[in-house]
């Protein structure tokens, strides 16, 4: 198996079990109205062990993930840079085990929560910015560039309405729906990078509609 799919693979399991085995850890967490940085959150149960073993490795692995992949990636110019604004992801996720956030991951309160809700603002709009400028590759035909900027329009939607006092309750479902459906896309366009047989300009980022 390519490296390029191998570290897709661990990337994968590594998130899986950061998600499921982190919630199994916490007491009456609840993956549908918390914040999955809630389960590394200052002063709360085994938040040091999930950091240090979830969100870093996490965060690692993606890094190393996309930068396995540059080379295969046909971009160039703007559709380069939004390739390299994908790296708030992975930024994010070792942000959150330095900056934790305050129990209840509130929009303020401590230096570190401050920072977390500061690092959290510039991944999602540098995240949405980078899947935007990946669709102008010419590699790609009409569809796909839609079909990335649909996931653009619906990663910050989400990311709105996840912050909406009312929809409290559903929060950390609506981070959730944001994550896995971009996250499924870029998955999907790693392995297919992944692939020696197949040609760099015919791999790009071509996911299911």
């Amino acid at each position: 198996m390519h490296t390029q799919r191998r570290l897709l693979v661990l990337f994968v399991a590594m998130y899986m079990l950061m998600l499921f085995g982190g919630a199994a850890l916490k007491p009456g967490y609840s993956p549908v109205s918390q914040y999955i940085s809630e389960l590394g959150a200052s002063g709360s149960e085994h938040a040091r062990l999930i950091s240090l073993f979830g969100f870093i490795p996490v965060g690692v692995l993606a890094a190393l993930l996309l930068w396995a992949s540059a080379a295969r990636a046909p971009v160039t110019g703007a559709s380069r840079l939004g390739y390299w604004l994908l790296m708030f992801e992975p930024l994010a996720w070792i942000g959150s085990a330095l900056a934790p956030c305050d129990l209840g991951c509130p929009s303020s309160g401590s230096l570190s929560q401050s920072l977390h809700t500061l690092l959290g603002g510039f991944t999602y709009l540098g995240t949405a910015l980078g899947l935007v400028l990946l669709a102008t590759t010419p590699a790609i035909n009409a569809s796909t560039r839609l079909l990335w900027i649909a996931l653009a329009a619906l990663w910050l939607l989400l990311f709105v309405l996840m912050a909406l006092p009312s929809l409290q309750p559903w929060r950390g479902l609506l981070q959730r729906l944001a994550e896995w459906s971009v996250y499924s896309a870029l998955c999907i366009s790693a392995w297919r990078l992944g692939n020696p047989a197949r040609l760099a300009h015919s791999a790009i980022t071509r996911v299911p509609g």
